[in-house]
């Protein structure tokens, strides 16, 4: 019997370096491990939560993202067009933690890159558009609250509850974003920009932080 899957983390396509991470520090987040993905070219700034995690990503190496092996996930592309000619997020679900899915719930390619362990993949949705997120699945969920990564931050965002993403024009329709949308994972909207809100708590404090211009991000907690 298929379980339901989550949300593992969600991304944002930044800067060089994504200097967008000091305005989450301001705002009192505090920040996790960075990471590099060796092969693909990126690397990323992270801040954790008890259930998910933030990741601020950024393109290092041009020929990398743009070689053989990382072409297809268009990364370069998301990165080198975000906000304008691409959506600059990214979902990525995972199994639940109480159990796993046989498959990812939409149609994916398999990605295989060379800084995951041995025949581990990342599941990558066919046949969406750039104007949409992103859409990927992890074998087994991220080890969260497991390691030294700081989880509690100076304002109450705890665990992540929902997932709202506006996109320019219309809305989301490829067979990924039916997906998530029909599994309650994100609920989409349309607009003149494009826009994460992440909220967390079931917004239980009725507090909210909007950091555009610094970031196409919304909290609510």
């Amino acid at each position: 019997m298929r379980r339901e899957c989550v949300v593992d983390h969600v991304f944002i396509c930044c800067a060089e370096g994504a200097p967008e991470a000091e305005t989450l520090v301001g705002l009192g987040l505090r920040e996790g491990s960075a990471n590099a993905h060796p092969g693909q070219g990126t690397s990323c700034k992270r801040f954790f939560f008890d259930n998910a995690y933030l990741e601020l990503i950024w393109v290092t190496d041009a020929r990398d993202a743009k070689g053989e092996a990382t072409r297809a996930t268009r990364l370069w592309e998301r990165w080198r067009y975000r906000g304008v000619e691409a959506c600059p997020f990214g979902v990525v679900l995972s199994p639940g933690r109480d159990g796993a899915m046989s498959e990812p719930p939409f149609p994916t390619w398999s990605y295989r890159p060379s800084y995951l362990a041995d025949n581990s993949t990342i599941e990558v949705a066919r046949d969406t558009p750039l104007r949409e997120p992103g859409y990927f699945y992890l074998e087994s969920p991220s080890e969260i609250g497991l390691g030294a990564e700081p989880l509690r931050h100076e304002i109450p965002l705890t665990r992540l509850t929902s997932v709202k993403i506006e996109a320019i024009g219309a809305l989301p329709k490829s067979a990924a974003a039916t997906a998530v949308s029909n599994l309650g994972l994100v609920e989409f909207s349309s607009g003149r920009d494009f826009l994460l809100e992440l909220i967390f708590d079931q917004y239980r404090h009725r507090a909210s932080a909007d950091l555009r211009p610094d970031l196409p991000l919304l909290l609510r907690w």
